[in-house]
């Protein structure tokens, strides 16, 4: 498994209109219940990264750490992105899986 091919799931993901970006977008939605799998960027602020861990530990949302905001903007077609929210279970099953399979390496 390799960034690359993760990085082009994401995009198809965000084709398929399975993404939310942003912050207070990524919070709301994770007091609504409506994400199922957050990615936050490497070199995203610890505050950041702290905030969102803590909202989805409470909400039992698995998140995890991957790629720079540079990385997860261009796979959306976006500019920066520092957090990534997955709306759909499928989408959200695969990238988990992927980017576990990636870190083992």
């Amino acid at each position: 498994m390799n960034k690359d091919q993760i990085i082009n799931f994401l995009g198809l993901a965000m084709r398929a209109g399975k993404v939310k970006t942003g912050e207070s977008v990524i919070l709301n939605d994770l007091k609504k219940n409506k994400l199922k799998f957050v990615i936050v960027a490497s070199d995203a602020s610890e505050n950041t990264t702290k905030v969102i861990k803590n909202k989805c530990d409470s909400n039992r949302v698995p998140m995890r750490i991957f790629a720079s905001r540079v990385e997860l903007g261009q796979a959306l077609g976006k500019s920066e992105r520092v957090n990534i929210g997955i709306t759909d279970q499928g989408f959200a099953k695969k990238l988990l899986s992927m980017i576990d399979e990636y870190s083992k390496e």
